[in-house]
């Protein structure tokens, strides 16, 4: 097993493996570099619709599940001296 690979945990390839994995793809005739779309792509220039337009275009059972995943919930509420947090960590 190599230094410093935990039970279980694969190790991460290093430069010779890749460029061996990159030259067995290009011998297959694989592409190395994805081909992406960029017509689509806003220039730097492109003015964005306002949040609120944005906003109107989720689907309203999407917005509600997203609100309940990640809206923060205040369960309680605590009184803390007012000295806490200000000790040297240890």
């Amino acid at each position: 097993m190599p230094a410093g690979a935990e039970d279980g945990e694969a190790e991460w390839p290093d430069d010779a493996d890749e460029s061996a994995f990159l030259s067995d793809a290009a011998a297959r005739g694989e592409s190395q570099v994805p081909v992406g779309d960029r017509s689509g792509a806003p220039t730097l220039d492109a003015r964005l619709p306002p949040l609120d337009e944005l906003v109107k275009r989720v689907p309203a059972d999407v917005r509600r599940v997203l609100d309940e995943l990640f809206r923060a919930k205040f369960t309680r509420v605590r009184k803390y001296a007012a000295t806490a947090g200000t000790e040297a960590p240890p």
